[in-house]
């Protein structure tokens, strides 16, 4: 193996491909939700490329060849180039497409266990994105109350409620019905959400009364609970995308001229919150819909602070006056 390719790396692009319809990269996709699934064929192309020297995409490669010489190669090269979280969710979608290759019989047990036999990769690095102030909150929501046209201010509000007030993903947003708020209890039932788990939410307070405010402009037909509105500020009666979702929060940010920041800096805002004011780490977890608190944690902002407040014990003499 040089320090470039792996060998045979290169004759993978040329070598037998399975049906579309039985492709593991298809059938592995397929098992995830959908938002999963963007993130996860972004790392497959990724790893296409890099075991190709970019002649082949996530479909034209043929996974089924591919060794532990192959495996350990794109590990070095993730490890080198992206943070070890980053690295080790790469590593997992190259796994799971192994393991869809050995499911539908194109390789062979000692193949696939060999091949997918690589160490995660060690290290930790700060998590990206930030946290959002409780002036920049504010700010969000006298945006969007400063425009009513059609009902997008009373919509947008509302949006803001359910990413920061509830801690939703962009996604799930996106996927919410009517039928999924109670108003009597607050209750907001996300569906499907990240590894198809179902779970509850609450909207209260601001939050309810943002969703209640858009509710009286939308109506109470049956259907997705947040629609588009088109540049003549009609309501269109389908559902909306969740990139449709992260242009509203780009396009708020802009107006109330804050530093930049993403559907999920909301979220991470939320955890953050409340775990300010006191909630248990373990309901935080269950409200932010983690399979593992060690991800909730990661968002826990107190470690920090009392971390500054140390820090500011301590005195250097530095001074500019004589």
């Amino acid at each position: 193996m040089d320090s470039e390719h792996p060998d045979p790396g290169a004759e993978l692009v040329l070598a037998r491909q399975q049906p579309r319809d039985g492709h593991p990269v298809v059938v592995y996709l397929a098992s995830l939700s959908e938002g999963s699934r963007r993130a996860m064929r972004a790392s497959l192309q990724t790893i296409a490329r890099l075991l190709s020297k970019g002649e082949a995409d996530a479909l034209g490669l043929a996974w089924h060849e591919l060794r532990y010489a192959h495996t350990a190669f794109v590990r070095s090269r993730l490890a080198a180039a992206y943070a070890p979280a980053t690295a080790n969710k790469m590593l997992s979608a190259l796994r799971g497409v192994l393991k869809e290759c050995f499911r539908l019989g194109y390789m062979t047990a000692e193949d696939y266990a060999r091949a997918r036999d690589l160490a995660p990769v060690r290290g930790s690095s700060l998590p990206p994105g930030r946290s959002l102030s409780h002036g920049e909150i504010r700010r969000l929501f006298e945006a969007c109350l400063e425009d009513d046209k059609g009902g997008r201010g009373a919509r947008d509000a509302a949006l803001v409620a359910v990413l920061y007030g509830c801690g939703l993903r962009r996604g799930e947003a996106a996927a919410l019905n009517l039928a999924d708020y109670d108003p009597e209890t607050g209750e907001l039932r996300i569906r499907g959400g990240k590894g198809r788990k179902d779970r509850i939410a609450y909207a209260s307070g601001g939050a309810a009364d943002a969703i209640e405010a858009w509710l009286e402009v939308r109506g109470e037909e049956e259907g997705p609970l947040f629609y588009p509105i088109n540049k003549g500020d009609r309501i269109q009666k389908r559902r909306m995308t969740d990139q449709a979702i992260y242009g509203i929060l780009r396009r708020l940010g802009r107006q109330i001229k804050t530093k930049s920041f993403s559907p999920h800096d909301m979220r991470r805002t939320f955890i953050g919150d409340l775990l300010d004011v006191g909630a248990d780490l373990s309901a935080a977890q269950q409200l932010a819909g983690h399979a593992n608190v060690q991800t909730t944690a990661r968002y826990d902002r107190r470690g920090e602070r009392a971390k500054k407040r140390a820090a500011s014990l301590l005195h250097v003499p530095y001074s500019t006056e004589e």
